[in-house]
């Protein structure tokens, strides 16, 4: 595992954290951070997430994370000693949903198969 991979797990560690117990703001509701990309130059970090909620919740989380996201890099600097504080962009992971369109669709396909058979 190289140093930036390292980097990374301790930074998705110490977000989750932070908007665990640090981060007071309703509208971000239950968060997980699903990954953390760091450039190789350490000055962006794109953060993954989830939210639980429809897509105004998503869009009010949106909002509090981009509010949220100077006193989230002041902590961080605080927490992960690196040589420069990276500039944070969030990005809400899709995948997530996605898997579950997918497992949705294929246990559909899967009844009508049954559904079929018994016939």
């Amino acid at each position: 595992m190289s140093k930036v991979d390292h980097l990374q797990t301790d930074i998705q560690r110490q977000l989750s954290k932070i908007y665990q117990t640090d981060v007071k703001d309703d509208r971000i509701g239950f968060i997980t951070i699903t990954a953390v990309k760091l450039t190789n130059d350490y000055s962006h970090l794109t953060v993954y997430y989830t939210i639980l909620g429809d897509e105004e919740k998503k869009q009010e989380a949106r909002r509090a994370l981009e509010h949220s996201k100077k006193y989230v890099r002041t902590l961080l600097a605080q927490r992960v000693h690196m040589r420069k504080s990276p500039q944070i962009h969030f990005k809400y992971d899709e995948s997530l949903e996605y898997g579950n369109r997918i497992e949705r669709g294929l246990k559909k396909v899967l009844n009508e198969d049954d559904t079929d058979k018994e016939e």
